[in-house]
């Protein structure tokens, strides 16, 4: 309900997979796109004009593993579709890979890669992928590891669909004990700014983005206002950050400073049971 903000069910479909996390929206071809973790799969919908669900279109399954305990198998974690509307980015945890899969915008298609040599990105064995995010030019990926708590500045090669690597940077503190744990990435409403969370050490970090590198710079590392900050989203805006604290159970809201990027905590917040999820919904 645009007025309330209330939810009506409008209907569901089987995506073809199981365990499934993360979703997308290709809103120019009005197809949702979906991370299948425990299948180690992702597919596509059909979505209707008046904005509900039409009938599963691909499924497309992954192979691969790492050296973790938890990546037997893959374990489809993440989605970006590239400006273009050409590729689709699927971070996999288990697979130690971002694939690079075909999108045909006309029939909501997934293709599997079938090039040689495979467009795939190969991250480092253990890292474990998680999300990624494009730059605003479109220029750079930002490939957020989840097990290894780092972040990849990635060149995005768009003609090609492949990626390659700029940067490599640690976001736990050099005095961590324990596992390492990275959870969100997004960029900024004008680019300028990369905003991570650290779920290991419950803070966010902000990293200033080189306009002309893609490579980033700490900016600020700051309390996420809970414990296990698992996702955030950004106001349309650009002025305000919703971060789902999962071990706290709220969800608390941060000012965002436009010209310098940085965080403040407004101390508001709102609590909601094991929060792992967040989105605005309209302007």
């Amino acid at each position: 309900d645009p007025d309330s903000g209330a939810l009506r069910k409008t209907g569901e479909v089987g995506v073809g997979g199981s365990g499934t996390t993360h979703l997308w929206l290709d809103a120019p071809s009005m197809t949702l796109l979906a991370a299948n973790f425990g299948s180690g799969s992702t597919s596509s919908v059909a979505v209707n004009a008046d904005g509900s669900l039409g009938a599963l279109v691909s499924t497309v399954k992954a192979t691969g593993s790492g050296p973790h305990r938890r990546q037997a198998s893959p374990h489809s974690h993440g989605i970006s579709v590239d400006p273009s509307g050409r590729y689709v980015l699927v971070s996999d945890l288990g697979a130690d890979r971002v694939f690079v899969y075909g999108l045909d915008r006309a029939t909501h298609a997934l293709s599997p890669e079938e090039a040689a040599p495979s467009r795939a990105f190969v991250a480092p064995p253990g890292s474990g992928p998680r999300h990624t995010a494009f730059s605003r030019d479109g220029r750079y990926v930002y490939l957020r590891n989840e097990l290894t708590a780092d972040i990849l500045t990635l060149r995005w090669d768009a003609p090609a669909g492949r990626l390659a690597v700029v940067q490599s940077l640690p976001i736990s503190s050099a005095g961590l004990q324990g596992s390492k744990s990275g959870s969100e990435v997004a960029v900024g409403r004008d680019g300028r700014f990369v905003y991570v969370a650290n779920r290991a050490e419950n803070e966010l970090l902000v990293y200033r983005a080189d306009s002309a590198t893609g490579e980033l710079s700490l900016v600020q590392r700051t309390p996420s206002g809970g414990a296990q900050p698992w996702t955030f989203a950004i106001h349309p805006s650009g002025r305000w950050m919703l971060v789902a604290n999962k071990q706290a159970g709220k969800v608390q809201l941060f000012r965002i400073d436009v010209e310098t990027g940085r965080l403040a905590d407004t101390g508001q917040a709102v609590e909601a049971a094991d929060p792992v999820s967040v989105t605005f919904a309209g302007e």
